[in-house]
């Protein structure tokens, strides 16, 4: 059951704007700061994720109700899903958003833009799940000169991806679309229609790279393949240091909760394809396809590990291709909450480097 959403600013934003009620029937306050150290009454967990694959703790997370059920009953959550990683971001500078789950590339953009100030990676997600899908006829990469190559916004995780390969490989691209190769940032349902005809490729995340596959599209570039051990960051979970600084208590729960629903998704798998395949299906009024989420599934790692290393390594591929300066990451990372978890379940715990 869904209700029009108190955060009529944060529809704007979000490309997708769906808020949903996560905790029905429960009477709580907006969440504001109440001073650091802990809650001192009900508390609003405003949380975003995107419908996808990718993002499957996030959604097994709410549509199991394991998010609301380690949050417990003093904390109401409330979603919102987005197309791509700088809405969201805007979400989060606006006030309109506590939390997210999102890419490396925008949680560097807004740790950079604020300075060091706005938001805290707190856990890992997944790892992987992206590729460079091609209409027949392209081979190489040098057959994409002259192409049409879409992404799902300018300055996301996978828009530097491919913008970074490609001039590894000697071709350019600019933010304007020219270049040798023409990138095209749209939404990424929008990209299965546009698919071989006004574009001719894109780098996307599951479970768009299988729809494109099923259209007669064909798998150029795997991202698993230019990684060390096949393993990058694709969804970590942040919060904004605000929330942090007033709910650490609430911040603590809901990592509880990002444990439980990867516990959830690497030993239920076909439970959790279930609910994604429900979840999203509430969000765009049709499911996802089962198979295309079981073909989808091999490859992807749900890890509450972030990855550290690559996340900074996506950085240097930004800046390399000019969509940001170098950026300081002193103190992105605040993973004392995880550790705790971890520690408690006797589970290894995450070092940073």
């Amino acid at each position: 059951m869904m209700r029009r959403p108190p955060y009529r600013r944060l529809g704007r934003l979000a490309t997708l704007a769906v808020l949903t009620p996560a905790l029905l029937g429960v009477t709580a306050a907006c969440g504001g700061d109440d001073g650091e150290g802990g809650s001192s009454g009900p508390v609003t967990l405003r949380l975003g994720y995107f419908p996808n694959i990718t993002h499957a703790s996030a959604v097994v997370g709410v549509e199991k109700g394991i998010f609301t059920e380690k949050l417990g009953g003093d904390v109401k959550l409330e979603t919102a899903t987005f197309n791509a990683g700088p809405a969201a971001i805007e979400a989060i500078f606006s006030g309109a958003l506590d939390a997210t789950y999102i890419g490396p590339n925008p949680t560097v953009n807004a740790h950079s833009k604020s300075k060091g100030e706005a938001v805290r990676v707190v856990s890992g997600a997944a790892s992987g799940g992206v590729a460079l899908v091609v209409k027949a006829g392209i081979n190489s990469v040098e057959d994409l000169r002259g192409k049409k190559i879409a992404t799902p916004q300018l300055g996301n995780t996978q828009d530097v991806a491919i913008r970074y390969w490609l001039k590894e490989k000697g071709l350019t691209t600019n933010k304007e679309g020219g270049g040798d190769v023409s990138i095209v940032p749209q939404e990424n349902a929008q990209t299965v229609e546009t698919f071989g005809t006004a574009i001719d490729g894109a780098w996307v995340p599951e479970p768009f790279v299988s729809r494109l596959v099923n259209a007669g599209g064909k798998v150029l570039v795997d991202e698993r393949d230019l990684w060390p051990d096949k393993k990058f960051v694709i969804t970590n979970l942040i919060v904004s240091t605000k929330f942090l600084k007033a709910h650490p208590d609430v911040v603590k729960r809901l990592v509880e909760g990002q444990v439980a629903a990867n516990e959830f998704v690497n030993t239920k798998p076909d439970e959790a394809q279930q609910a994604i395949s429900e979840h999203i299906g509430k969000i765009t009024g049709k499911p996802l396809d089962l198979k295309l989420i079981k073909q989808a599934w091999p490859t992807l790692q749900f890890l509450n590990d972030p990855i550290e290393s690559s996340l900074k390594t996506g950085l240097d591929h930004a800046v390399a291709v000019g969509l940001t300066q170098p950026v300081d990451l002193k103190g992105l990372y605040d993973l004392s909450y995880l550790n705790e978890v971890l520690k408690a379940q006797g589970k290894a715990e995450v070092p940073l480097t």
